[in-house]
């Protein structure tokens, strides 16, 4: 969704404070130690403002961080690719070495990020003039669909998403969670998992559950692995027209980005001939983004099996960054930009009422006492605040609890 610089100020400046609270959420794992921090160790640590900002040398232990401020627009016109980068300088006082990760092939030019979409569009033409047989259709059951979650979150979001779009899908959509919990264990069907991975919102328990997500798809034999986060509502029909235009043989890396810039890493060591400087774009886990089958088997020998896990040691992001530095850093295959997908991380009343049959998902944030939420008629606010009950009978008026229309 493109972000007018004509806006109203009110409104840029609410497109600001989301940005800005992105790119700390970007960073906040950055000051912690090699052990996992727990969550209000998180919560505490140093994190850094949109403007160009370096940290005191009492938080430069570890490593210095520096994230260049950015001119909020949508990534996906071609001019962002001159955007200034957002930019991340980390001093380690040990080596550095991806020599166990890389693999020789070289990167494409940020152009392939657009020349893959004319391909499909192309190939769409070609069909329709030859007459070649469409590629496999994708039908609901073709999708394996994972959420993330926690304890914490069962008795709130959970329990929202098993009533509305859970539904549509039940089937299809596995829970990952840190707990056995016997009472949406049976809400859900089964499709409840303890991952076992530790509770709490920081890098290592997110690349934990994260890993399960993908040795789970891998073994389900689906064409898609679609992942989203516990305060996403997904249109489940929309989703499955979205990966019919695409083929799951094919690699596909579909998601959005959050910031409006690639992530440049800079990762500087003593030893200067391990200095590396990487440059990637990632699709934001708080979206919702999917991967073909195909990709994730090339992904199978370098994260499956846990390695993912250790991937995000290695470069101490969270998970979906993790993501994008594998498949677009390392298998060289380019983020194919959705504009349908949403995180709570733009605002959400930008969505205009008229295209909410056409978004994947939608997400909800609670940022500095104020409801970020769709602009939606329908439920009472205190009955309905996250707006989902409400989005779910605009699309669906059949459920027994909507009001008759």
């Amino acid at each position: 969704m493109q972000l007018s610089q004509n806006l109203p100020q009110k409104f840029q400046n609410k497109a600001g404070e989301v940005q800005t609270h992105h790119l700390k959420l970007l960073q906040y794992e950055q000051s912690t130690a090699a052990t996992s921090p727990s969550p209000s160790a998180a919560a505490s640590s140093p994190i850094l403002s949109s403007s160009v900002s370096t940290f005191s040398s009492a938080s430069q232990t570890k490593h210095d961080l520096t994230v260049s401020a950015q001119q909020l627009h949508h990534p996906n016109l071609p001019a962002s690719f001159h955007q200034p980068t957002t930019v991340i300088i980390r001093k380690d006082i040990h080596s550095f070495n991806f020599s166990d990760l890389e693999l020789p092939v070289e990167r494409p030019t940020a152009s392939a990020h657009f020349i893959r979409n004319g391909q499909l569009l192309h190939d769409l033409y070609q069909r329709s003039v030859t007459g070649t047989p469409k590629p496999p259709t994708t039908e609901l059951d073709d999708i394996f669909i994972s959420v993330k979650t926690t304890k914490s979150y069962h008795d709130s979001r959970l329990a929202l998403i098993v009533k509305t779009w859970f539904q549509l899908a039940k089937d299809q959509t596995w829970f990952f969670t840190d707990t056995n919990d016997p009472y949406f264990e049976e809400k859900t069907n089964g499709h409840l998992i303890n991952t076992n991975c530790s509770q709490g919102h920081f890098r290592k328990a997110l690349c934990c559950k994260m890993s399960a997500e993908l040795d789970v798809f891998l073994e389900s034999g689906k064409k898609w692995f679609c992942h989203f986060d516990d305060d996403n509502y997904v249109n489940v029909p929309r989703l499955v027209k979205l990966l019919d235009e695409y083929s799951p043989s094919v690699d596909w890396y579909l998601g959005k980005p959050s910031i409006s810039s690639p992530l440049e890493i800079h990762l500087d060591s003593k030893n200067t001939s391990l200095n590396k400087k990487i440059t990637f774009w990632f699709a934001t886990g708080g979206a919702g983004f999917c991967l073909s089958r195909a990709l994730t088997l090339k992904m199978l020998p370098i994260a499956g099996g846990g390695k993912f896990i250790s991937i995000g040691d290695k470069i101490r992001f969270p998970d979906d960054v993790t993501m994008g530095f594998i498949i677009e850093h390392l298998l060289k295959v380019p983020l194919t930009v959705v504009d349908n997908f949403h995180s709570h991380l733009e605002p959400m009343e930008f969505i205009r009422p008229d295209t909410f049959q056409d978004q994947v998902s939608f997400s909800y944030a609670l940022m500095k006492n104020q409801w970020n939420v769709i602009k939606i008629d329908g439920f009472d606010l205190k009955a309905d605040p996250r707006r989902f009950y409400s989005l779910h009978c605009k699309l669906f008026p059949y459920f027994s609890y909507c009001p008759h229309r």
